[in-house]
């Protein structure tokens, strides 16, 4: 069992950046690919960001590529996904998730968290 807590929404304007965080239970969080995704009112849950294991592996959706980072840190048990030169249309609930193997971009993960949002004035 792997429980995931996110953190780190808030509001920003458009151009702005935050922080997310998500902190796991478990020992075997090193053994997962942890992914971020995003879901706007009436919009379905969509991928933003995924990385290996070991983090020497990250895949990023085209619409956050070179905005976006992703990254981890085993010993804290935490990944995290910072958001660079937001724009209106990403703000969402932000959740992340996890998964030992398989097709990082799907939402087919085992475990998820509860989500945290992210709000982007113009």
């Amino acid at each position: 069992q792997v429980q995931l807590i996110e953190s780190g929404g808030g509001l920003v304007q458009a151009g702005g950046s935050l922080r997310l965080s998500c902190a796991a239970s478990g020992r075997t969080f090193p053994r997962y690919i942890m992914g971020w995704f995003r879901q706007a009112p009436g919009k379905e849950r969509d991928f933003v960001a995924a990385i290996s294991w070991s983090g020497g592996i990250t895949w990023y959706a085209d619409s956050v590529k070179g905005r976006f980072t992703i990254s981890r840190d085993n010993a804290k048990n935490t990944v995290y996904l910072e958001l660079n030169s937001l724009k209106p249309d990403d703000a969402a609930v932000y959740y992340c998730a996890a998964v030992p193997k398989g097709d990082v971009s799907t939402t087919l993960y085992d475990y998820w968290g509860q989500g945290t949002q992210v709000t982007v004035s113009s």
